[in-house]
């Protein structure tokens, strides 16, 4: 999978991507992340990247010329499978979104500042908007991370036990049930007796009770979306 990344602030992803699973995934050739400069596209000499609002509103909005010509660019050399744009409007991004990208093959992510972008790039280019919540960032530059880290892992070969990935909160419409690990005994807190017990059915049986106990707890509207 290629991942390319559209930003004004490169030197934001210098720490997300250089540690952990998305390391090893692009020391594997898993996963390439490209990072693009915006403001390498600017045409005047200043490089700037954002003028006034039409129309009088305050603050300033990402202009299209950078964008498009830096797309263009990148659409020049291959076929991308999405133009996902990072906005608080977009669609709210979930596991199940996760799951869908992670089988494509070249993503464009459009990290945006200020008060946005120019709409034209939205109407023209951007195949999919997409949010990390229901708030505010300064910018797309960490919902950009975010994306690119619950997609990579799930990609084949990145994790070295790839069921992990199956059993993880949300996969099956759940959150996970708890989990321990050594000691058994910890200032006289103990392990549930039946994750000692080796009889896998009654272990799965326990995880599921205690899976739906806790999502009906403390995510009852994830049962709701799948009822």
């Amino acid at each position: 999978m290629r991942i390319d990344i559209l930003t004004i602030f490169p030197g934001m992803f210098e720490g997300p991507f250089s540690h952990s699973i998305v390391k090893r995934a692009i020391e594997k050739g898993l996963a390439g992340i490209f990072i693009h400069n915006i403001r390498d596209y600017a045409t005047n000499k200043h490089r700037n990247v954002d003028d006034y609002v039409y129309g009088g509103s305050a603050g300033m909005v990402m202009m299209i010329q950078p964008i498009a010509d830096c797309i263009e660019h990148l659409k020049s050399e291959r076929d991308y499978d999405e133009i996902i744009f990072l906005t608080p409007d977009g669609e709210l991004f979930n596991q199940s979104s996760a799951n869908a990208l992670s089988l494509k093959g070249n993503i464009i992510l459009l990290c945006g500042h200020y008060k946005g972008i120019d709409e034209r790039i939205r109407e023209h280019y951007i195949t999919r908007e997409i949010s990390v919540g229901d708030y505010v960032l300064s910018g797309g530059e960490l919902a950009a991370a975010i994306l690119a880290d619950s997609i990579i892992r799930l990609l084949p070969g990145v994790l070295s036990d790839e069921t992990s990935a199956l059993s993880d909160s949300f996969q099956d419409g759940l959150i996970s049930p708890p989990v321990y690990t050594r000691p058994a005994e910890y200032n006289g807190w103990k392990v549930p007796e039946i994750l000692l017990s080796g009889n896998d059915k009654e272990i799965k049986a326990w995880n599921y009770a205690r899976a739906l106990e806790r999502t009906r707890s403390r995510r009852p509207g994830l049962l709701n979306e799948n009822e």
